[in-house]
């Protein structure tokens, strides 16, 4: 409870004597907040169906009790409130704001899925026309651009060698492909399809390349809005876990053990109507620190992984600069916690590894500060010489 409310709940209500029963009682709508009240203050407080109901009409008929208010007032406030709280929630941080992140990586799993039944489709459609080709180019997108680049593979000669070998990185295989096209058991294909199968290949390596970008985006993003979450476990991962939580506020305010089991819903509760075993992990399984431990300690390293995540999206939501070094310190922890469960390798203690964090941020901070006066003095004996240098000439 608020000092201000306080202070207004003893002035404009009445005193009551110890030892006497009061002739009143305040109506809460909130029963936890009125048990707080009367613990504080000593004042009766009453929360059910009738106190709910005259709130209620106290709300519909406000403007009536207040001689001062026009028509109109209220609905003004109201909204000049909603407007606040909005403005408030989205912060109008431009870089810290965690929707893009989450339409991205929303955006980033439909193209993967996309990109591979399009290269499904383009290795089944093109295979009647060369089926050889599957066997040499395994890679999706390589097949789709070898594709491309062969169209009728009774063109193909010694001459498609040099920009094969620039698509497959190999020269032995550019040549494989010219020598299986020359042998190809293949049917013939009219132009009409070829042109077909030649705009889907485009397509394909256009959505392939338009992943590339997004996922370059998606690095960018994650750097500026969670720095230290992404440098812990990855920007993938990271995304992954800030997409499920709905916003970095609300994965910070996760504890380390919901974190740990983000995604696994459904296996929970399955585990929890059965009285089965819970699930160990979920999204964060994904992280490279889980595969690299060994079966007997995945659970413990997904439940010492799920607590530095907790640390470091509470210190990129709550800090006011963006910074790495907490997340590389915290990494640097979970790589000793990895060698200590397969070496015996007693890794440092918590709290030295966060003052020493807390050392390079001051250390950074103390440099950027005498940076920016250097610059400064730069900028203005540069000024000073253009004012020498102009003075002769107007001379």
């Amino acid at each position: 409870m608020s000092d201000e409310l306080r202070s207004f709940l003893e002035l404009n209500l009445p005193k009551v004597k110890e030892g006497k029963k009061s002739k009143f009682s305040l109506g809460v709508a909130e029963p936890k907040l009125g048990s707080h009240i009367s613990e504080t203050t000593k004042i009766p407080c009453q929360s059910g169906e009738f106190v709910l109901e005259l709130l209620r009409g106290v709300r519909l008929h406000f403007d009536k009790f207040i001689k001062d208010l026009k028509s109109g007032d209220l609905e003004k406030a109201q909204l000049g409130l909603a407007h606040s709280y909005s403005r408030a929630k989205v912060k109008f941080n431009v870089n810290r704001v965690d929707n893009m992140v989450i339409q991205a990586i929303f955006l980033l799993d439909t193209l993967d899925k996309d990109i591979n039944s399009f290269s499904m489709r383009v290795r089944e459609w093109y295979s009647w026309h060369f089926p050889e080709l599957v066997k040499i180019v395994n890679d999706n997108y390589l097949y789709a651009r070898v594709a491309k680049l062969i169209e009728d593979k009774s063109k193909l000669s010694e001459e498609h060698v040099p920009a094969l070998t620039e698509i497959l990185g190999d020269e032995d295989k550019a040549k494989e492909v010219v020598e299986a096209g020359k042998a190809s058991m293949g049917q013939d294909l009219t132009p009409v399809d070829l042109i077909n199968v030649q705009l889907f290949a485009q397509r394909v390596m256009d959505l392939a390349e338009y992943r590339k970008n997004l996922y370059d985006y998606l690095v960018t993003k994650m750097n500026d809005i969670a720095p230290n979450l992404a440098s812990l476990i990855g920007e993938v991962v990271g995304a992954r876990l800030i997409s499920h939580a709905g916003s970095l506020t609300n994965l910070a305010k996760c504890p380390s053990s919901t974190l740990q089991i983000l995604g696994a819903e459904k296996a929970l509760f399955r585990a929890l109507k059965t009285r089965g075993n819970t699930p160990k992990y979920g999204l964060i399984f994904h992280s490279s620190f889980i595969g690299r431990a060994s079966s007997k300690n995945k659970g413990r390293m997904a439940r010492y992984l799920a607590n530095k995540c907790s640390i470091a999206s509470r210190i990129d939501c709550f800090s006011e600069r963006g910074s790495t070094v907490f997340g590389e310190k915290l990494r640097e922890q979970v790589e000793e916690r990895l060698e200590f469960y397969d070496k015996g390798v007693a890794p440092r203690k918590n709290i030295d590894v966060m003052k020493s964090a807390i050392e390079s941020t001051q250390n950074k901070d103390t440099e950027m500060e005498e940076v920016e006066p250097e610059e400064a003095s730069a900028k203005k004996s540069k000024k000073k010489k253009s004012k020498t240098e102009d003075a002769p000439a107007a001379a």
